[in-house]
């Protein structure tokens, strides 16, 4: 027979991303590995994975996900044992199998009932059992469907042996041929292991028919023309396919179209290269894009583990941190939960390390939400040792409350206030009740020692007086005599020491407007008194002599200084109603505004002095 005459024998090639080239992979198979690769079941939860489960049972093509079950299986016992151990259970489980898992799903163990896990457990075994029983079956069936495609093969090749042996008349043994490819092509998979030798076996039949059956020419030539036209059909799809945006899913056409090319025989041998480098050509670029899709998903995973990476050391670093106050906890456990936000945005890592950098995340949380928790039972031991103290103070401002001896009692509780006021927090629900039964105890004290004034101290009169005094101050008109000015402010400042006491609760707001008072119209009296830190060095100025900028800075700076402790002190005797948290929160406003003058005015004190001192040099 002429060598034209011999049918064409191709083996495909099929490039794939770590697949060793053996056999074509089924549709199937190349699902499952690109849902292993892609999909991560390491951050659901319990229901989550059970919910998967029972979706997946009931899918059509449950049947071709085993691997995909198993991951979910897996999954479900891996978080399973960790949330047993972090509620302090006995973490050990016991993955079920096909012949166990019906006796541990009917039948509860000891103390189960009293798990918290024992019911999603034993409804998660009792759906693996019903399916692990399904899909036995069904390979059980699968099997025995393959080994009799086998059989049929096998038969159809003793068939085809039998025609080519035979070598009978053309006319009838032609149509046996077409009949016999016919019946080879309808017959489905046969065992792995057996796919290779029956294929071989058979191709190698055809070519012997070819080879020597003396075949009709036109005959001849149809059956090329046939292939042909198939096998460009098949290129045509293949070259769509190439096209395609979706390129898993082109992947898995593309087997199924190198499966069926094998099932077709040769074309013209004019034809069979350029026909056969066409279905190639296409088949090239596919396998490219996948494997550059796969690639690009590896990259792709090594972004999300290295931004994963930084998200943890972030978390790290914060829960090593050094808090010691509830704002800071409360800003960063916001900056906690905002990084989490941005973690869940991130996709998976690569699929080695994605649990691994899973793990160390949440255990960097949970390290800095554990120090949290213990600060606050902390903090909440220290607010009722605070609260136990300031029941000590009431007591003592109780027992005194009614003493007549006035200014022995008035330093007393003086000094029990500023004790009062350096104690710290209490709990919420205390809070109010306790200050209220303190400052009553002092009120009714201060009260009744206002009431018994004698007239050479009348607290009231006396208020009354240093009133008037400051309307005065406010009515002052300068000459431009500075100092005339200055005599004034003195003879001011003389008059308002020599007013005696006003009611106790109305000594901080006249004492601040008479300072206010003085401040605005003799801005450069010098009230002399013990000088700040900053102003160190300088020496008193003399009454009349006028001052220079830094004894005015050093001025301003104690002024400052006076106006910080009295607002601090009025903070004390807030209430805590509506009001007075508005009061509270102006008054906090002032002294961050005071402190932060007073940080300037030290720079400027501290500059003079260094120049007077380079000067002296």
């Amino acid at each position: 027979m002429s060598e034209e005459m011999k049918p064409e024998v191709v083996e495909t090639v099929v490039e794939t991303p770590d697949v060793a080239q053996e056999e074509p992979k089924t549709a199937a198979e190349i699902v499952e590995e690109v849902k292993e690769t892609v999909i991560n079941y390491g951050e659901k939860t319990l229901a989550e994975l059970s919910g998967l489960f029972q979706s997946l049972t009931e899918s059509v093509d449950r049947m071709k996900r085993s691997k995909e079950a198993e991951a979910i299986k897996s999954a479900f016992y891996k978080r399973l044992s960790r949330e047993k151990a972090e509620a302090g259970l006995d973490a050990s489980v016991e993955e079920p199998d096909a012949e166990t898992v019906e006796e541990i799903a009917s039948e509860p163990q000891e103390g189960e009932a009293q798990s918290p896990f024992a019911a999603i457990e034993a409804g998660f075994k009792a759906i693996y059992n019903t399916y692990k029983k399904e899909r036995a079956e069904y390979n059980r069936q699968l099997d025995a469907e393959r080994e009799e495609n086998l059989s049929k093969k096998q038969a159809v090749i003793e068939d085809l042996k039998l025609l080519v042996e035979e070598q009978g008349d053309m006319k009838d043994a032609f149509p046996k041929f077409r009949e016999i490819q016919n019946r080879w092509r309808e017959i489905g998979q046969v065992p792995q292991q057996n796919y290779r030798d029956i294929n071989d076996t058979y191709q190698l039949y055809v070519e012997k028919f070819y080879d020597l059956v003396q075949i009709n020419r036109d005959l001849r030539d149809l059956d090329f023309r046939k292939n042909l036209e198939a096998k460009t059909e098949f290129c045509e799809q293949a070259e769509a396919l190439a096209e395609s945006e979706d390129v898993v899913s082109a992947f898995k056409e593309l087997q199924k179209l190198h499966e069926q090319w094998k099932e077709f025989g040769p074309v013209a041998k004019e034809f069979r290269d350029s026909i056969w480098e066409r279905f190639r050509a296409a088949t090239s670029v596919i396998n490219k894009k996948y494997q550059a899709h796969f690639e690009g998903l590896k990259e792709q995973q090594s972004a999300n583990l290295e931004a994963k990476t930084a998200l943890c050391e972030k978390v790290e670093a914060i829960a090593a941190k050094e808090i010691v106050s509830s704002n800071e906890w409360n800003a960063l456990s916001k900056e906690i939960e905002g990084i989490q936000a941005e973690w869940r945005k991130i996709g998976f890592a690569t699929r080695k390390e994605n649990q691994k950098i899973y793990d160390r995340f949440r255990a960097a949380c949970d390290t800095f939400f554990e120090r949290k928790r213990s600060f606050y039972n902390e903090f909440k031991d220290n607010m009722n040792a605070n609260m136990e103290k300031k029941l000590s103070l009431i007591e003592q401002v109780e027992a005194l409350k009614d003493s007549t001896d006035w200014k022995k009692t008035s330093d007393a509780i003086i000094e029990i206030q500023r004790q009062w006021k350096e104690i710290g927090a209490v709990p919420r629900k205390k809070s109010e009740q306790l200050w209220k039964r303190f400052r009553a105890a002092c009120d009714a004290f201060f009260n009744e020692r206002d009431k018994q004034a004698r007239p050479e101290n009348d607290f009231y009169g006396n208020l009354k007086a240093k009133k008037a005094l400051i309307e005065e101050i406010k009515a002052y008109e300068s000459a431009g005599d500075a100092a005339a000015d200055t005599e004034a402010a003195r003879a001011f400042a003389e008059r308002w020491n020599a007013i005696g006491f006003v009611p106790f609760k109305e000594k901080e707001a006249v004492g601040a407007a008479y300072r206010a008072a003085m401040q605005e119209k003799f801005p450069d009296f010098h009230r002399g008194g013990r000088r700040s830190e900053a102003g160190r060095g300088n020496r008193e100025p003399r009454r009349n002599a006028p001052l220079t900028e830094k004894d005015k800075l050093a001025q301003k700076y104690n002024q400052l200084q006076q106006d910080i402790q009295t607002y601090e002190n009025n903070i004390g005797f807030f209430g805590l109603s509506k009001g007075a948290e508005t009061l509270k929160a102006q008054m906090l406003e002032r002294i961050d505004a005071a402190k932060a003058e007073l940080k300037q005015l030290e720079a400027k004190i501290r500059e003079m002095v260094a120049k007077e001192e380079e000067n002296n040099d």
